[in-house]
């Protein structure tokens, strides 16, 4: 069994939802080697997260967001963590309801994901800056 391991940074992405799949592929092009394994992806960061969802359809990606700013809101007079600015601490929320790491079956040199499904990267901030990513594969 092999393990592969690479760490790398996103480019900025703006606040909201980004399929990040392929990016992750051209950074980790030894994933064509695995012909049966295991990935995990994961962020270092506390306000953004990944996860994995419909790849088609870019209105999903909107309504995620859409639906996120009104679960968790900005500007809430109980919020005490606020020194970064208002999306700091809803970030930080939105953040652990996603999740930091992703797991994802590789099959013949590919992510073995569904027809519909791709890796987001989702955003939290309304400024941030590239967002650091190790994915760690091992198989055969």
């Amino acid at each position: 069994m092999k393990c592969i391991q690479k760490t790398f940074v996103l480019p900025a992405f703006k606040r909201g939802f980004h399929l990040i799949t392929n990016k992750i592929e051209s950074e980790v092009p030894e994933l064509k080697n695995v012909s049966a394994g295991l990935a995990h992806v994961f962020i270092h960061h506390t306000s953004a997260s990944l996860t994995i969802n419909e790849n088609a359809d870019p209105t999903v990606r909107q309504d995620f967001e859409s639906h996120f700013n009104k679960m968790v809101p900005e500007n809430v007079p109980y919020y005490k963590h606020t020194l970064e600015g208002p999306d700091d601490m809803p970030a930080h929320i939105k953040a652990s309801l996603m999740g930091s790491s992703i797991s994802i079956p590789v099959t013949r040199g590919s992510f073995n994901l569904g027809t519909w499904q791709g890796i987001y990267l989702c955003e939290h901030r309304n400024h941030a800056s590239g967002r650091e990513i190790t994915v760690t594969i091992f198989g055969e």
